[in-house]
């Protein structure tokens, strides 16, 4: 059940307005999770920021996603979920491959050792020792890439929790 309401920019505060009508510029629309968020300018303008800096990581893609998708299951984000899913085909990830990084994993070695350490981060941050880093580094990680694991588990707590809090809920399918 939606609790927020999206903005179209008319009703949004100024900051929110502008930012609202530049992107409604560069891309036509806005998504719902961006026009409900214009109700804060503050948050609007860190979550534009922040989601165009982590576009500038060095992760591959389809492996952002595979990310992106374990974090939003723990999360609980069905419109999360539902966009990851649909950036990994856009990535060339199989039903296999999201469904096994639904469940925090991979074939691959190397990128379920990521994986569960991205999980780790969202759940129990704490629990993370010096030998779980030494063990990404083994299997060829660079601190660079440990580093922005932070940030694209900070930006999909960001937004799964905002759109659990504001009821925002993935489309109906039509047959």
């Amino acid at each position: 059940m939606r609790r927020l309401t999206a903005l179209n920019p008319v009703d949004a505060p100024d900051k929110s307005r502008e930012l609202l009508n530049d992107i409604i510029g560069r891309r036509g629309s806005v998504g719902d999770m961006v026009a409900t968020m214009a109700h804060s300018p503050a948050l609007l303008q860190g979550y534009l920021d922040f989601s165009r800096a982590m576009k500038r990581i060095k992760l591959p893609r389809a492996l952002s996603e595979k990310v992106s998708l374990a974090v939003q299951e723990w999360i609980g984000c069905a419109y999360c979920l539902n966009a990851h899913a649909e950036g990994g085909r856009a990535a060339g990830l199989s039903e296999t491959d999201i469904a096994l990084a639904r469940q925090g994993t991979s074939t691959d070695a190397r990128e379920a050792a990521l994986i569960g350490v991205a999980v780790r981060v969202l759940a129990e941050p704490s629990s993370i020792t010096d030998e779980d880093v030494k063990e990404l580094r083994a299997h060829g990680w660079s601190d660079r890439i440990i580093a922005e694991l932070v940030g694209l588990v900070t930006l999909n707590l960001l937004t799964g929790a905002f759109n659990l809090l504001g009821g925002l809920e993935p489309a109906e399918e039509t047959a």
